[in-house]
Order: structure tokens, then C-alpha cells, then sequence
């Protein structure tokens, strides 16, 4: 079966640093993979080689079989993959209901894009559901600015699932979130991969061993390791790099 989502020896340098090496792995559809490795290890520049954010110097991108080495952000959105942040990236004076229809408008055709939001059919739709699915009926009218940080992270995921993508890349999606919080949101990207491919950078090495259904570590910009979670967390050479101790 051909892979979700594949990188065939993608690297790029900064200077004379490489900050991600000659990378290989795959994903397989409608599973987690997540990537783990200590600050600095080259995770979140893999995100952007991947998700458009940065051009590689070499190696290739394949999205269901086809080559997208290159393409923008906006040309990802496109042939289905869709990008959370580190740090949030929501729109803080606008309404919940008004950012997740903002994220939806891609449904529609263009012209739609004249109209009040409530006439865009797919897109209403869409925002509607996801108000239901995560939990927001009671504050699909409040400032994003007033939600809790774990709400405007849930919220975050939700905006990335509006635009229908096949792929979902998370970017420490926990982070700053109290234990219920991170609770919560492990449930909800478990159940999200019934439906989306999943490809996760997460700190929490607990939540890695119990959400993933395969780890990719990385360290000083290479891959070290990758399989389940159990052969990746008995790697001698991982418990070194990552635990501090092998």
C-alpha cells in the first residue's frame, strides 16, 4: 500500500549546520506517527520541509504517491494536508464560530466567498460540525481571546481538520496544557485517525508510548531510530540520545 505521507532523504543546512539530514520514513494511512528527539534535534524544520514552510536543498516529499517536493503551504492545503503550530495561530478578536469559518471558506467555490458566512453551504456545514465534534456550543460566540489555552489549542486542531485534509501534522499539540487537558486532546487526535493520517511532534514521551502507532526519533538533524513504540523506547542507542542514560 502506498504511504499517506513519505520523505526520501530530505535535508536542508544553515550555514554549516545540518539542520535536518538525509531523512527517510513513511507514514501509513490512518495511523500516528509520531517524532520525538531532544531540543534542537531538527523536528519542527522536518515539519517545514514537509508542510511547505522551507524549500529542501535535497530529497523528495511524497503525498499519496506524488511527488510535492517544493509546493507552498497553499498548494499542500490543496492536495490534502493540513498543519498546526508550535505556537497558536488563531485570530484573538475574532469569534470561535468566525475562525472556524474563516478556515472553512476553502469548501466553497470562490464566489461563495461574497456571501454572509451563514449562505456558505459546505463551509457552514463543516463549522457546525466541528462546534459539535469539539465541544464549543456554548462558546462558538466568544473571543477566541477569552478561551482557555487548552480550548484555543483543541480549537487549533479543529480549524486544521475544517479544510477536509487527508493528512493532519500536529506540532506539540499538548504543550502548556494542564494533565486533564492533555487528557482530553490525546483522545480526541486518537479518534481524529479513524478518519486523517496523523503525524504528530510531541514532548510528552508518556502520551508518545501510549498514542503512537509508530515513532520516528530524531537527533542532531538525523533519524536515529523509528518502529512501535515498545522497540523504539528498548533501542540502547535511543535510551542514550533521548533518556539520557543507555
Amino acid at each position: 500500500m502506498t504511504p499517506a505521507l513519505e520523505t526520501r532523504g530530505l535535508s536542508i543546512a544553515f550555514g554549516g549546520l545540518k539542520a535536518v539530514d538525509a531523512v527517510s520514513f513513511s507514514a501509513t494511512r490512518n495511523k500516528i506517527t509520531t517524532v520525538i528527539g531532544p531540543n534542537g534535534a531538527g523536528k519542527t524544520t522536518l515539519f517545514n520541509l514537509i508542510s511547505g514552510g522551507l524549500r529542501p536543498a535535497s530529497g523528495t516529499v511524497m503525498l499519496d504517491g506524488r511527488n510535492v517536493t517544493g509546493f507552498g503551504p497553499a498548494a499542500l492545503q490543496g492536495s490534502g494536508l493540513a498543519r498546526s503550530f508550535q505556537i497558536t495561530n488563531l485570530f484573538f478578536e475574532l469569534t470561535v464560530r468566525e475562525n472556524l469559518g474563516l478556515a472553512a471558506q476553502t469548501l466553497d467555490p470562490v464566489i461563495n466567498a461574497f456571501f454572509p458566512v451563514g449562505r456558505r453551504g459546505r463551509a457552514a456545514d463543516k463549522v457546525d460540525e466541528l462546534i459539535e465534534r469539539f465541544g464549543f456550543a456554548a462558546k462558538a460566540h466568544e473571543l477566541v481571546a477569552a478561551l482557555s489555552h487548552g480550548e484555543q489549542r483543541r480549537l487549533e486542531i479543529a480549524m486544521c481538520l475544517a479544510s477536509e485534509p487527508q493528512i493532519l501534522m500536529l506540532d506539540e499539540p499538548t504543550q502548556g496544557m494542564s494533565h486533564g487537558d492533555t487528557e482530553e486532546t490525546a483522545r480526541l487526535i486518537r479518534s481524529l485517525s479513524t478518519e486523517v493520517t496523523v503525524l504528530l511532534i510531541e514532548h510528552d514521551i508518556g502520551l508518545v508510548m501510549s498514542l503512537s502507532d509508530h515513532v520516528v526519533v530524531m537527533h542532531q538533524g538525523r533519524k536515529l531510530s523509528e518502529g512501535a513504540p515498545a522497540e523504539v523506547r528498548s533501542d540502547p542507542a535511543v535510551q542514550a540520545a533521548y533518556f539520557g542514560h543507555g
